[in-house]
């Protein structure tokens, strides 16, 4: 258990010392290798684990032109993989690494970007990226993609949708967030964004919706811990919502964080209805507590210290990170943590 406490440790502890060389490159750059070793190299580690190891064993003696049957993206990078005997974990390797460079590129552009990884640390890295492989490239992307967005880039980050997609159809809900600017030119974003979003449907997800559809909503699957995941984007909304006036004022494209905030509430309320589709859509809205937490130590500088702030913010995902790794139903897939390079 303690390979997941180190992971926590490292960015919780360099957001506590407050270094005034939070964005110099040398130690992001250690800190991604160190996560994308851990993601990639793991052993057995994560509840899709026996479900991933066909998709790797259907593409053996695969020529790379042969026909493709699931996420393209996914599906010939296992394809590759296997024409280069790298198994299983090169796969994953690629992967890790894709997400933790989206991570990292997103962080890095925060006020508190340290923190910002710490948060991401319980959810987004240990169970989505070394749980739902497939999910955790479209969101590392989906990262990557958001960096640029808030930098007012929209077609970069309708190209970090579009490669999202690839991995996994659900991204494709994302899209319509790059229409909310501050910036001209509006009716080119609606327009860009319909266009991508039809034609992503139509090559990607139309031909599995009505399944996705059946699995999801009218068989009813149930994922246990969903109302929790939700409502930890819910109250990374409720603080957003609280202090939109001053957010608004200071960070450049705030709208788009606005509207993801009515998102994450909304599925406070839709949770009940399908959870285990609103938990799967949520973990798209994962990046909402990522920016939140990382900036209030600022937007509530006048009621509370910001380092005090910081300090409860890396205890409160401590005490996320404690209670799931030994009380969440599922955690006995992820622990003991195993990594192949020391098998």
């Amino acid at each position: 258990m303690w390979p997941y406490w180190l992971m926590y440790a490292i960015p919780a502890f360099v957001a506590l010392s407050n270094s005034s060389r939070e964005r110099s490159w040398p130690p992001w750059l250690l800190l991604g290798l160190f996560f994308t070793i851990s993601i990639g190299f793991r052993f057995h580690v994560g509840g899709d684990w026996n479900n991933y190891l066909p998709y790797y064993d259907r593409e053996i003696g695969r020529a790379f032109t042969d026909p493709i049957t699931g996420d393209p993206g996914y599906v010939l990078l296992n394809r590759l993989m296997a024409q280069w005997g790298w198994k299983i974990y090169g796969v994953n390797f690629v992967c890790g690494l894709i997400f933790t460079t989206g991570l990292v590129v997103f962080c890095r552009g925060l006020y508190r970007s340290w923190l910002g990884f710490a948060v991401a640390v319980p959810y987004v890295v240990v169970v989505v990226a070394m749980g739902y492989t497939r999910q955790g490239v479209a969101l590392g992307f989906i990262f990557w993609g958001l960096a640029y967005l808030e930098k007012g880039r929209f077609i970069f980050y309708l190209f970090f949708i579009g490669l999202a997609v690839l991995f996994h159809k659900t991204a494709v809900i994302m899209a319509p967030l790059g229409m909310f600017l501050y910036q001209r030119g509006w009716l080119f974003r609606v327009l860009a964004v319909g266009l991508l979003t039809v034609g992503l449907w139509n090559t990607f997800v139309e031909q599995s919706s009505a399944h996705l559809w059946s699995a999801y909503v009218e068989q009813q699957m149930f994922s246990q811990g969903a109302v929790i995941r939700v409502a930890m984007n819910a109250v990374a909304a409720f603080f957003l919502l609280k202090y939109w006036k001053q957010w608004k004022r200071v960070y450049p494209n705030a709208l788009l964080w606005f509207w993801m905030a009515w998102a994450a509430l909304a599925c406070v309320v839709l949770v009940n209805f399908a959870s285990t589709a609103v938990d799967r859509m949520a973990l798209y809205l994962t990046p909402l507590q990522v920016v939140v937490f990382s900036r209030l130590p600022f937007l509530a500088q006048k009621e509370y210290d910001p380092d005090t702030m910081t300090t409860w913010i890396v205890l409160g995902y401590g005490a996320v990170l404690l209670v799931w790794l030994n009380f969440a139903t599922h955690a006995r897939y992820w622990v003991p943590y195993r990594n192949i390079l020391f098998q």
